[in-house]
């Protein structure tokens, strides 16, 4: 019998995971259905100083905190893309490119994405210096200018996190004053590397290959002037955000701009479906705030399931204890040092689930730091599979794997299939940060059972016939960068003609300067059309098809 859950959770960010905690605490059967990165916007903020009870926080810790939390109570993890929703039964339907969930009720907590202006140069130049994201590309910017566009909470904390790489960031507003709280505004106002301009918006951004002019207006005289410069320089816009709600779209009720009302229990129009955090239409947008969200919503879904399944008869308490904690800390004390004991339990879990075996081959150039550290980095992962095997030779020991394989570059670690066959699925660069999420979905898509993939999708990657490089420029802080990996090697997996590869551009510097890369992800088609942005399978196909 297909399993029907207590709680389905859509979307793994504070609001998320707060709903997880508090849903696996009540003993609720839930599980999380992320896209990428569990922690949404909190993971790619460097800096939570408005926290409460948490003093000096990083973004990406807390958000491991609070999913090891959820955990710890029980709630299951899922990473796929929504396809497919059908909330019209008591048995709602989530239909993913993992599989298709059942659940009794619903917590949509998808959040929300940077909005883009709009102004002449702003989508020519994204990638080339206009930017959504600075903990993805600031590293891009160092010793270069930039300018950040806004005047709320994300542009006042950008502004000081560019800091740390650019040798001056402009901050353009067109308000007259900051419109976050005064405490962060003081602190821009107050670095001697930030220079603030009130009242003015940007017109026009524009260069050669690269940003390098750029046209602004004061709103109140309308006077414009120029910054023109030598060398590049970047445009960081941060204007606020949209909601992530298309796919719900006819399913439950929204505002004109796409955020879905809710009651005080953040009850939906629809019973059994709630939604939580930055999707919601309220004063105040911040991790504090999603995650009280998520504690309500998971509270009040509680009551729900409880009453359904009182008047149908079933046993409140069906779901099992969560898991062992003495399994759990024998793998999270394993003597490991680059893979942190959560992360450890967390792929084992996944790798338990393989059919086949993968092999890893890595070739060494021990002129290359980094070709030095994945190795010692592969050493650990194979420890956490029984089907997982690692080959190691030094450059030059073994041409006939070094041609198999195309070894140009290092690092550098390719995927074979249980007959040894190279299928396409190459890491240039550690599988660290953000990018462990993309070679663990390499191993279990090319180990099985894999993502779910539509016959349709399926017959037109079949349908290429031509070899087909595609590279993916990555940094490993980019929390959109695994989205465009996943895809493009679940390409090279489906067909023999491709070949994709992950590249952490950061270390690859005649990459950069090649296809003038100062954003990421890019996603470069043999060796010349170049795309920024994350982009999905059925996206990436299209391209391959012009």
């Amino acid at each position: 019998m297909e399993k029907i859950y207590d709680l389905i959770i859509l979307g793994g960010g504070p609001a998320g995971l707060s709903s997880g905690l508090y849903a696996g605490r009540a003993r609720l059967d839930t599980v999380i259905i992320e896209k990428g990165i569990a922690g949404g916007q909190a993971a790619t903020t460097s800096d939570i100083d408005n926290y409460p009870g948490v003093k000096n926080a990083k973004g990406p810790e807390i958000s491991d905190v609070m999913r090891n939390q959820a955990e710890d109570f029980g709630t299951e993890f899922i990473t796929g893309d929504i396809l497919e929703v059908d909330f019209s039964q008591e048995i709602k339907k989530v239909k993913t490119s993992s599989g298709e969930y059942r659940g009794r009720a619903v917590i949509i907590s998808t959040g929300a994405r940077p909005k883009k202006l709009g102004f002449p140069g702003e989508e020519k130049y994204t990638g080339r210096g206009v930017a959504y994201c600075a903990t993805c590309d600031g590293e891009f910017f160092t010793d270069l200018e930039v300018f950040v566009i806004g005047a709320g909470y994300a542009a006042a904390e950008e502004a000081i996190y560019l800091t740390r790489f650019a040798k001056k960031v402009t901050v353009i507003a067109r308000e007259p004053e900051f419109t976050c709280a005064k405490a962060i505004a003081e602190r821009v106002l107050e670095n001697n590397k930030i220079e603030v301009i009130f009242n003015t918006e940007i017109i026009e951004a524009s260069g050669d290959e690269m940003v390098n002019y750029a046209k602004f207006r004061n709103n109140v005289t309308k006077e414009t002037w120029e910054y023109k410069s030598g060398e590049n320089f970047g445009i960081f816009v941060f204007i606020g955000y949209e909601p992530i709600t298309e796919k719900f779209n006819g399913h439950v009720k929204m505002d004109d701009k796409g955020y879905i009302p809710t009651d005080e229990t953040m009850k939906t129009d629809i019973e059994g479906v709630y939604a939580a955090g930055d999707l919601r239409p309220k004063m105040l947008r911040q991790v504090v705030t999603a995650v009280a969200d998520g504690a309500i919503a998971a509270t009040a879904a509680e009551r729900y399931v409880s009453e359904l399944k009182r008047k149908s008869g079933e046993s409140q308490d069906e779901k099992s204890k969560p898991k062992a904690q003495v399994e759990k800390e024998a793998v999270k004390n394993k003597k490991l040092g680059f893979l942190k004991g959560e992360i450890a339990y967390q792929l084992r879990e996944v790798f338990e689930k393989m059919e086949k075996e993968v092999i890893f081959v890595t070739i060494v150039d021990e002129s290359v730091k980094k070709s030095l550290e994945l190795k010692e980095v592969l050493e650990e992962i194979v420890q956490l599979g029984d089907k997982l095997e690692l080959e190691v030779y030094k450059k030059g020991e073994n041409p006939e794997i070094e041609e198999k394989i195309n070894a140009d570059k290092y690092p550098v670690v390719a995927l074979l299939d249980s007959e040894g066959r190279y299928r396409g699925v190459k890491f240039h660069g550690i599988p660290g940060g953000h990018e462990l999420n993309s070679f663990v979905m390499a191993v279990y898509n090319l180990a099985g059972p894999g993502q779910v993939i539509s016959v349709d999708i399926l017959e037109k990657i079949k349908e290429i016939d031509q070899k087909v490089n595609i590279k993916v420029g990555v940094s490993l802080t980019c929390h959109h960068c695994p989205d465009a990996v996943i895809a493009a090697q679940r390409l090279a997996i489906e067909n023999e003609n491709i070949e994709a590869e992950m590249i952490d551009v950061l270390q690859f510097a005649d990459i950069r300067s090649k296809y003038n890369i100062m954003s990421v992800p890019a996603i470069i088609i043999n060796d010349s059309e170049v795309t920024f942005g994350a982009k999905k399978i059925d996206e990436i196909l299209q391209m391959l098809k012009k």
